[in-house]
C-alpha cells in the first residue's frame, strides 16, 4: 500500500513544482523608480574599508578576502570605534524613509485617481480654452 500511495504523492509532488515555476514567471516586476534600501552600519564601514584595503593589497584579487578581513575588523572594533558608521547609517536611513514617502504618496496619487484626473483634465482644458478663445476673438475685434 505505501507503494501506491508514495505514486500518487510523487505525482502531487509533480503537479505542485510545475504549478510553482508557473506561478514564479507571473511575478510582478520590480520598479525601478523605487528607492533603494539604506546601507547598514557595517556596509557604510565597508565603502571605505574596500579603498584602504585595495591600496595596501594591490595584488588581492578575491571579493572573499576583503569580506572576511572587512567582518575580522568590524568585530575587534568597539562602539566607540563604529559609532561614526552608525550615525551615517541612521542619516541615510532618515533619508531613505523620507525618499519612501514621497515615492509612495506618488504611487497612491498616480493609481488611485490616474483615470478621473486625466477625465478631469481634458474637460477643465476644453473648457478653459474655450472661453480663452472667446476673449481673444473680441481683442481682435
Amino acid at each position: 500500500m505505501k507503494g501506491g500511495e508514495t505514486k500518487a504523492q510523487s505525482k502531487s509532488t509533480d503537479e505542485r513544482l510545475k504549478t510553482r515555476g508557473k506561478k514564479a514567471g507571473k511575478k510582478a516586476a520590480k520598479d525601478p523608480n523605487k528607492p533603494k534600501r539604506p546601507p547598514s552600519a557595517f556596509f557604510v564601514f565597508l565603502e571605505g574599508f574596500r579603498k584602504e584595503f585595495n591600496l595596501a593589497n594591490p595584488d588581492n584579487k578575491s571579493v572573499g578576502a576583503v569580506g572576511k578581513a572587512a567582518g575580522a575588523k568590524w568585530k575587534s572594533m568597539t562602539d566607540e570605534d563604529k559609532a561614526p558608521y552608525v550615525a551615517k547609517a541612521e542619516s541615510k536611513k532618515t533619508e531613505y524613509t523620507k525618499t519612501m514617502q514621497k515615492y509612495n504618496m506618488k504611487l497612491a496619487n498616480g493609481t488611485s485617481t490616474a483615470g478621473d484626473d486625466d477625465s478631469d483634465k481634458s474637460k477643465s482644458e476644453v473648457n478653459d480654452e474655450a472661453e480663452g478663445g472667446s476673449e481673444e476673438e473680441e481683442d481682435d475685434d
